[in-house]
This record gives structure tokens, sequence and C-alpha cells, in this order.
């Protein structure tokens, strides 16, 4: 077992596509990334290599026939090492989203089910698409729930104390848990709504991709990549389009102080807004370059190698689409941060295949 055979298992050229997620979820909700960004970043990082581990272990006999040359097949990689590395992944991942919070631990979770779903039961079936989009879409939504966990605690602590410290004693420390219990939750809500339309921007190209992907071993469909070709204009369009603030979107959003403003009614014509539109419409236009030409070029000749190169593009695209989300939501550092990881994912695809 050497370490290049472990990267082609774990295709590490395709990590550079995750951490965008929890950028743009955290964007998405109005909060600077903080560490519970970070332990978001790293748990989605496992859980992504354990769905490409998981993914191999499962389709070892197709592979044999369709491409001998993978780790498991070629021998490289003894099948049993795959599954492991699957689980030991998984639970690191869970390990650090649980650090990150309940709501967090709660997002980790149903991602893990999907990709194990996913990689086991569903993605040769129809909903297999449906299932990695919403993979996507949960991973999204993780950074969100993580993003401002240390402050949320630190504000439950100093309430609870303030009540266990009144006249009633316990009775008031338990109601003051309670009311704490009922904000909290209501408060999570908040954040995955306000994360919700970027989630499933996300997860709609996630769809296409994966549907494109379905024909990458024998190629001769046409209508996938034209239909993804589609979704990247719908996408590219709906992404320049101007987000509400994260503020309208919360339960006590017309609760503010009066005169305070929201993302969305910054002026369009000063200079501050005027640099993060620019870097919005190049980031867009840097997402549509890199999926819709070779989308193209697998819909006039479906052979494998255009398909795999389509499904690579629009792997590839993911960094350019997860940039242009968090500066929409008004977070141009994130997304220049993300971009600048477009060079170090094409840089690492031409030694390991992201397919």
């Amino acid at each position: 077992m050497t370490v290049r055979a472990w990267a082609d298992l774990l295709r590490v050229s395709a990590l550079f596509t995750v951490p965008g997620d929890a950028l743009a979820g955290a964007a998405a909700t109005g909060r600077r990334p903080d560490r519970g960004t970070a332990l978001a970043v790293g748990a989605s990082l496992c859980l992504y290599e354990a769905g490409m581990a998981l993914n191999d272990w499962a389709d070892r006999d197709e592979d044999a026939v369709d491409r001998p040359h993978r780790p498991i097949p070629s021998g490289r990689i003894a099948p049993g090492a795959a599954l492991a590395a699957a689980g030991a992944l998984t639970a690191a991942g869970l390990g650090l989203a649980a650090r990150a919070g309940r709501p967090a631990l709660a997002v980790a979770t149903g991602l893990a089910a999907t990709v194990w779903a996913y990689d086991l039961r569903l993605k040769h079936t129809p909903v297999g698409p449906a299932a990695m989009a919403a993979a996507r879409g949960l991973d999204l939504l993780l950074g969100a729930t993580a993003t401002g966990t240390a402050k949320r605690t630190a504000g439950t602590g100093s309430r609870t104390g303030s009540g266990s410290r009144t006249a009633s004693g316990s009775s008031a420390a338990s109601a003051s848990g309670s009311r704490t219990g009922s904000a909290s939750a209501s408060h999570s809500r908040g954040v995955v709504r306000a994360a919700l339309p970027a989630a499933g921007l996300l997860g709609a190209h996630t769809y296409a991709v994966t549907a494109v992907s379905r024909h990458e071993a024998q190629g001769g469909s046409t209508t996938a990549p034209l239909a993804a070709l589609a979704v990247t204009a719908a996408l590219g369009a709906a992404a320049l389009r101007e987000q509400r603030g994260p503020g309208d979107a919360t339960p006590d959003a017309g609760h503010g102080r009066k005169g305070e403003s929201h993302r969305s009614h910054r002026p369009t014509a000063t200079p501050a807004s005027t640099a993060p539109r620019l870097l919005l419409t190049a980031f867009t236009g840097s997402y549509f370059h890199t999926a819709a030409g070779p989308l193209l070029h697998a819909a006039l000749n479906p052979s494998p190698p255009l398909t795999q190169r389509a499904v690579g593009g629009g792997i590839r695209a993911m960094i350019p689409l997860q940039a242009a989300l968090a500066t929409r939501a008004g977070a141009a550092g994130s997304g220049l941060a993300v971009m600048g990881l477009v060079p170090l994912a094409r840089t690492l695809a031409r030694k390991v295949s992201l397919t």
C-alpha cells in the first residue's frame, strides 16, 4: 500500500471542492468564519473522504471490469482496508462535528447517513443523483450550523447561571434552561432557513453533475450533458441575483433596531458594493466557463473520455460556485479565499484523477 494508491482511492484532488461548502454556509448566516466553521471544514473533509473510500469498496466488482487500474481491483489496496478507512473517517468526521455543537452533529449525522446510503444502496437507482445533491446541501448546512457555536454556548451559560441565582432556586434554573433551549432551537431553525437557498443551488449543480457521471464509464448519453448545461446556465443566472440578508430569513428579522439595514438594502452605486459585485460576476463567470465547456463537448461527442472530462469539470466548478455563493451573501473575503483553492485543485488534478 503506497501513498499514491491511497491518494487515488480517496481522490485527494477533489478535496479542494469541500472547504467552500462550510464557508458558503457561514456566509449565508451573516457570521464570520470561526472555530466552529473550521471544525465543520474538518468534519466535511473526513466525511467526503469516507464516501470516496466506501465508493470504491462498493464498486470493486464493477471497477474490476470497467476500471481495473483503480486501487482495489489492481490489488494496491485491500478491500477490507478501504472499508475500515471509510468507517474510521466517518467516526472522525462525526467527532469533529460534535465539538461544534449538537445542531452541527445532527446535520453531520444526516450527511454521513446520506453518504453511506448513496454508496451502498442508492447510487445505481433513480434517486442516486438526488441523494448526492442532498449530501452537498447538507455539507453547506453543516458549515452554517457550526459557525458561531462558541458565542451561542457562552451566551447560554451566562443566562443559565443568572437563572440559577434567583430565589426560586432549581425551578428558576429549570425555567431558564427551558427558555434557553427553546431560543437555541429557534436560532438553529433560523440559521438553516437562511442557508437553504445556497444549499439548494449547490445541490442542483451536484444533481446535474451526478446525472452525467452515471454515463462516464460507457458514455453514449447526450441528454445528460445537455440537461446539465442548462442547469449550469440557470444556476449562473441565479447566483448573480441579489440575495436577501440573513436576518430577513430568521424569525426575529423584523425586530431589529430602527434604521438597521440588511445586506439586501445596500446601495449598488457605492464603491463599497461595486467591488463585491464585480467579484460575484467574475466568480460566476469562472463557474460557467469551468463547467459549460466540457459539458458541451460531451454533448457533441458522448464518448467515455469526454464524459469523464465533463464530470471532472463539473466537480472543479463547485469551487467558483461556492465562491459566488459566499460573495453574494456579503462575504467577499471568504469568496476570495475559496477561489484561492482553484490553482491547487487544478495542479493536483493533473496527478490524481477526479473521477
